[in-house]
């Protein structure tokens, strides 16, 4: 069948790629990629992805048989076909819309604070965005699966684990200062 190959792999390779690209990119420069783009760049591919591979698997049903550089006009696959490349160009300018996104971007402040995200579980989010030569200034105490989580919000990780890192950080100035 013409366009199932195809689907299954662009829509999971993409989408996931730009996926993880959106979510890093704070990470990687510093600075946070337009929303209101990026939300543009998605429905633009989202819907140029459909139309391209979705109308092939109609050309398939159909009887199209795949790898054929021409058919013949009585088959009546023309239309379908040529919705299919405007659905390929719909993802072209999507791209585009990435890119221009990028450029824009370069512009925005830089990111102030170690989690833009704001929920971040994992180590890499407990520092600066981008990281600086060797990540951290000195070794990060983690006492749970989620120490980006616990240093931003010690209140929760009290709740949940019955201590925080300011709990020991205030046991550790108590005893210097003695």
């Amino acid at each position: 069948m013409v366009a199932h190959f195809h689907y299954t792999l662009f829509g999971t390779v993409v989408f996931t790629f730009f996926g993880g690209l959106y979510f890093w990119w704070p990470k990687f420069f510093g600075r946070m990629l337009n929303e209101t783009w990026g939300k543009i760049h998605f429905w633009l591919t989202f819907i140029g992805f459909h139309t391209t591979f979705l109308v092939q698997h109609w050309l398939g049903i159909e009887g199209m048989p795949r790898r054929y550089a021409d058919y013949l006009v009585t088959d009546h696959f023309t239309t379908l076909n040529q919705i299919s490349t405007v659905g390929a160009f719909i993802t072209g300018v999507s791209l585009l819309v990435f890119i221009w996104n990028m450029w824009i971007s370069r512009n925005n402040p830089r990111v102030e604070v170690d989690d833009p995200w704001g929920w971040a579980r994992s180590l890499e989010w407990a520092t600066s965005c981008p990281p600086p030569p060797f990540n951290f200034t000195s070794m990060p105490k983690i006492r749970s699966e989620s120490p980006a989580f616990d240093l931003h919000y010690p209140e929760i990780a009290r709740s949940i684990h019955g201590h925080s890192l300011d709990d020991e950080l205030a046991v550790a100035t108590k005893e210097v200062t003695k």
